[in-house]
């Protein structure tokens, strides 16, 4: 397939800059896989849609605050690191901007508390990077760092905990597993309370989500991986869902990508963990995930790629479109889709 058949012209004044106050008053887009049709609702009323014997399935990956703001030791130059992921104790591999100023050897200072010196240049131009510090590195984080908002979220966040879902659990992302910002635990105690099973998988997201294909064709594009886990408690509640006939909701392209690595040809899941790099893009056939809830995806992304996968391409444009003409907002802090 061409990259191109995945665009759509988005009006910039729809690409959401700041969470709405209410978290579960978002609008939510309609969309039935089978017929193509829309129709408009409410994101609390989603409960209306889920049925005794469902498993929904979330994300408890919880992002870091992963944004430094710092200036190099000997000149005082303005840096920004922006933490990927940690591959030993005090050893991390970060996104250095300016590049050019992070040569190996040399040194960085964040704060009072915090310096950091350059090991090597790696993929992508990324660097390894050892942090020095005293006390625990996730609480001198938590007060120096910043969140790693989108870039194309330019308002400053008022709080942080607004990038957070409410059930998030296990620190590893370096962005949010956004379709879960819609959920208050009100009314995840009443989904419960309906007869539905909620189960969570944990997918560190990496900022790999928003790199874009650079190939024409898609089959060649490379999928960066991220880390999951799914533990024998979750496994098992999905699994009996889907042995008793419910259907298995998943909150997501994050929770719809571990769950598809996991699963067998039959759609059975075992307890596991490791990194994906999977690739989801039409025609393909789902193994486990009926029904996905997801927000807005950009133009041309992998994301759009796999809902289209879900629910075909020429409905999700379609979807798309009218969602446009009806001023949905869109990524991160936008509206959300129910695709059923």
């Amino acid at each position: 397939m061409n990259l191109k058949d995945f665009y759509y012209d988005l009006p910039q004044r729809l690409i959401a800059q700041t969470p709405l106050a209410q978290r579960d008053s978002s609008k939510l887009l309609m969309l039935n896989k089978e017929t193509g049709e829309v129709s408009h609702e409410v994101f609390h009323n989603i409960i209306n849609y889920l049925n005794k014997g469902d498993c929904l399935v979330l994300n408890d990956s919880r992002v870091l605050p992963a944004r430094l703001l710092g200036v190099r030791e000997d000149t005082g130059s303005p840096m920004e690191f922006l933490l990927l992921s940690r591959k030993e104790q005090d050893v991390w591999e970060v996104i250095v901007r300016p590049g050019k100023r992070a040569k190996p050897g040399r040194r960085f200072v964040f704060g009072n508390e915090l310096r950091a010196e350059v090991l090597d240049i790696v993929n992508d131009g990324n660097r390894l990077v050892r942090f020095e510090y005293d006390g625990l590195f996730e609480n001198v984080l938590d007060r120096l760092g910043e969140m790693p908002l989108p870039p194309y979220i330019t308002e400053k966040l008022q709080d942080r905990e607004r990038y957070q879902t409410v059930y998030s659990k296990h620190d590893g992302s370096a962005a949010a597993p956004t379709a879960g910002l819609h959920f208050t635990k009100e009314l995840l105690e009443k989904i419960e309370e309906k007869g539905v099973d909620i189960a969570y998988v944990t997918l560190h997201v990496g900022l790999g989500t928003f790199r874009p294909v650079k190939v024409d064709v898609i089959e060649e594009h490379k999928m960066h991986s991220e880390f999951y886990v799914l533990d024998e408690e979750n496994a098992n509640k999905i699994n009996m869902a889907k042995e008793n006939g419910g259907k298995i909701i998943s909150v997501g392209t994050t929770s719809t990508r571990t769950l598809e690595t996991i699963a067998d040809e039959n759609g059975v899941l075992k307890p596991s963990s490791g990194w994906t790099d999977i690739f989801i893009y039409p025609p393909y056939k789902f193994k486990t995930v009926d029904k996905l809830i997801t927000n807005f995806h950009l133009p041309e992304s992998t994301l759009l790629m796999l809902v289209s996968s879900l629910a075909g391409k020429e409905n999700i444009m379609n979807a798309y479109k009218i969602a446009i003409e009806n001023e949905y907002r869109f990524f991160s802090f936008g509206d959300a889709m129910f695709i059923n």
